[in-house]
This record gives structure tokens, C-alpha cells and sequence, in this order.
């Protein structure tokens, strides 16, 4: 058995020999890529329209987005394990037209980790390289520094059979990082490992990206996975990037209902209605039949003016609807209670308002019977818009 302590040959490092060397990192460019699939009627199904997206060198892109919305099909088109039908995807400048996906200089890591059974970590781990006709004393510094950052030294004579599942998803990681590849494509990677397992690799996969300055593209439909990890986040829906944006201003800037919806956990609250005016200032006034009303911030008035009479989406995120206090008579709304949950940090509490329902955040010890009128505020000042037929945000 191979050490990394000493010269003795590797088993499957005889068969191999040849090159060292790798191309630095680099851009990815995807410009007006789609494709098509048959579906069961042999229907024409579109996975990704007309998509133009770029991945600065070094840049950690997050894809998210509900499932079917093209996410691994945008990895596979870059991998050349589908072709587009339409556009081109760039790598470093250079057009993957035609290109054979083991000359991409691409490492994808499933959500399966898809190790050779009868193989040990470090020869799973080397085995891209040796396919490669890498030198024996290059595979195996490879191997060794991979498998120190990812704390695998311990377990490279190891075989995945006697490895739990998280070690198995930290070897598929260590195969990828090995190659020292232009682009690391991750493909759900900790989607089948329990809370505490995922927060570990995730911490690692970060740990990891810093070393190596590598460019990733990431899918996960995992917010907490996105927000926390990415350079960029994109949101894609029907085959189409919604927004691209920093986590940060994706939350506060959302460009329209959809990625405002789709981000955040509990997602934003909306409410439908229209903006009026009132003794010379902007209201938005609810749909339900109880008349209820809120003013409208200075500094949005003049966007929402020209939307006056039509209707319009008011958009608010849990941490900005509160508990209501004395003072808060402009904001003050009343609502029906329908369940608190608590999570120990905090509660939150699931209200009805004209017949439809939203989330507010409350402190850990309220408490509450169903049925009951709770007064709400809400912070109009972190209030977002949208209009109520094209979903666009309002600026």
C-alpha cells in the first residue's frame, strides 16, 4: 500500500506517467445560451433561454432557484456534458465549441460523490491525474496537500466503504482539487448530508476557495448555502438568470417579485392594493375591505406617483413588521393571529389580513392565543414595490 511517508510505488501510479503543469483560473462567459429538451410527448422543453451570465476569474457564483428552472443544465453545458442548441459559452476567452469535456480543464462534483469502491481515498483522489499521465511525484504532492486542507490524511488507505458520508463528499471535493482545473463546478455537493454535516463542508468549501483562489460556480438550493458562501448569488427561474447580485443586495434590492420571494427564509411578505393620496401625501392602501392604510415613504414617492390608481404590490420581509407599540399609530395595522412558532431566538408570528396571510417577527416570549387581534407596524422605510402585472420592481 502507497505512503505518503515514503517512495514506494502507488498501484495504479505504474500505469501512468507523463506531464505536470495547469492553467491559472479564469472567466466564464455563457452569451445567449439556450437549450432544449423532448419532453415525455416529445414536446419541445426549454431549460435555458437566451441566457448571458459572466464569472469573473477567482469569482464564487451561487445559482439557486426552484427545481427545473435550469441550474444543473447551466453546469452540464459548461462541463460539455450537453451541447447548447443555441449562443456560446466562453472559457478564458476561448469558445468550448466543439471542445471534448476532458479537455475543458473543468472539475465537477456531484451531488453524488461517485467514488471508485474499490479504490482508496488517494487513489480515488489521484485518479483524475493519473488518467492525465501526471508524474507519480506530482500526483502525490497533489494528493497530499488536497487531503491536508481537507483533513482526509488520516483516511488515505482508507476505502469508501468504511467512510461515513460526509468524509465521502470531502474526498469527492479533494478529486476535484487535486486537478487544480481552470473552473470547480459544485452540483447540490451537501444536499445529502444531515444540518451539522452541511454546515462543516460548507465552512470547508469556503476554507478552501480562499487557499486555492479558485473560480467556482455553485448550485444549491440552499439560501443559507448561498448567502453564505458566494462572491454572487443568481437567481434563476424558467431557464433565465432573474438577478445577479452580490447576497447583500439581492436581499435589499431584489429586481423583481419573484427573486423577493425566493430569497429570504421566511420569504417576503406581500400584500396587494394601490397608492393614493391623501391631504397631500402618498398611502398605500390594502385590499381586504377594512379600509387599512399605511403611509408611503418622502423618498419612494416620487417612483410610486406614477403609479397612482393602479394596482401595485407592497412587499415587506418579516423582520420589518413588528410588534406594534403606543406610538406606532401611522403604521399600525390590526391582524388575526393564527400560530406562533418559536425558535428560540425569536418567534414568529403567522397573521391574516383580508384573507391572506403573512409572517412578522415578535422576541422569544410572546405568546398568544389563535383567533385574537394582534397590532402589527409595519417599517415603510425598508418597504419594497412591484408592479402588479410584470412582478418589476417599483424604484
Amino acid at each position: 500500500m502507497f505512503s505518503l511517508m515514503s517512495s514506494a510505488p502507488l498501484t495504479l501510479l505504474d500505469r501512468f506517467a507523463g506531464r505536470t503543469e495547469h492553467q491559472p483560473m479564469a472567466q466564464v462567459a455563457f452569451e445567449n445560451v439556450g437549450k432544449e429538451f423532448a419532453g415525455p410527448r416529445r414536446e419541445r422543453i426549454a431549460a435555458v433561454r437566451d441566457l448571458n451570465l459572466t464569472v469573473a476569474d477567482g469569482e464564487l457564483l451561487v445559482i439557486v432557484g426552484p427545481s427545473g428552472c435550469g441550474k444543473t443544465t447551466l453546469l452540464r453545458l459548461l462541463a460539455g456534458l450537453e451541447t447548447p442548441d443555441s449562443g456560446s459559452i466562453r472559457l478564458d476567452g476561448r469558445p468550448l465549441e466543439g471542445v471534448a469535456p476532458k479537455d475543458r480543464d473543468v472539475a465537477m462534483m456531484f451531488q453524488h460523490h461517485a467514488l471508485l469502491p474499490h479504490l482508496t481515498v488517494f487513489e480515488n483522489m489521484a485518479f483524475g491525474l493519473m488518467l492525465r499521465k501526471f508524474p507519480r511525484a506530482e500526483i502525490a504532492a497533489r494528493v497530499q496537500r488536497a487531503a491536508a486542507m481537507l483533513n482526509l490524511t488520516g483516511l488515505l488507505e482508507r476505502k469508501p466503504g468504511e467512510l461515513s458520508g460526509g468524509e465521502c463528499q470531502r474526498v469527492a471535493l479533494g478529486r476535484a482539487l487535486v486537478r487544480q482545473p481552470k473552473v470547480f463546478l459544485l452540483d447540490e455537493p451537501l444536499s445529502n448530508l444531515d444540518a451539522p454535516m452541511r454546515l462543516q463542508l460548507r465552512m470547508e468549501i469556503a476554507a478552501v476557495r480562499r487557499r486555492a483562489g479558485a473560480t467556482m460556480i455553485y448550485v444549491t438550493h440552499d439560501q443559507a448555502e448561498a448567502m453564505a458562501l458566494a462572491d454572487r448569488v443568481a437567481v434563476m427561474r424558467d431557464g433565465a438568470v432573474q438577478q445577479a447580485a452580490a447576497p447583500l443586495e439581492l436581499y435589499q434590492r431584489p429586481a423583481n417579485r419573484f427573486v423577493a420571494g425566493f430569497i429570504g427564509a421566511p420569504p417576503m411578505n406581500f400584500f396587494a392594493g394601490s397608492v393614493e393620496r391623501n391631504n397631500g401625501a402618498l398611502l398605500f392602501r390594502g385590499e381586504g375591505g377594512d379600509g387599512w392604510a399605511v403611509p408611503v415613504e418622502a423618498r419612494q414617492g416620487a417612483a410610486l406617483s406614477a403609479c397612482m390608481g393602479q394596482p401595485i404590490i407592497l412587499g415587506l420581509r418579516p423582520e420589518h413588521i413588528t410588534l406594534a407599540g403606543a406610538e406606532d399609530s401611522a403604521c399600525r395595522v390590526e391582524a388575526i393571529l393564527e400560530r406562533v412558532e418559536t425558535t428560540g431566538s425569536e418567534s414568529l408570528v403567522y397573521l391574516s389580513k383580508g384573507g391572506g396571510g403573512f409572517v412578522a417577527r415578535a422576541p422569544a416570549a410572546f405568546s398568544a392565543a389563535a383567533g385574537q387581534s394582534v397590532a402589527v407596524c409595519f417599517a415603510m422605510a425598508e418597504a419594497h414595490f412591484f408592479d402588479a402585472a410584470t412582478g418589476a420592481a417599483v424604484r
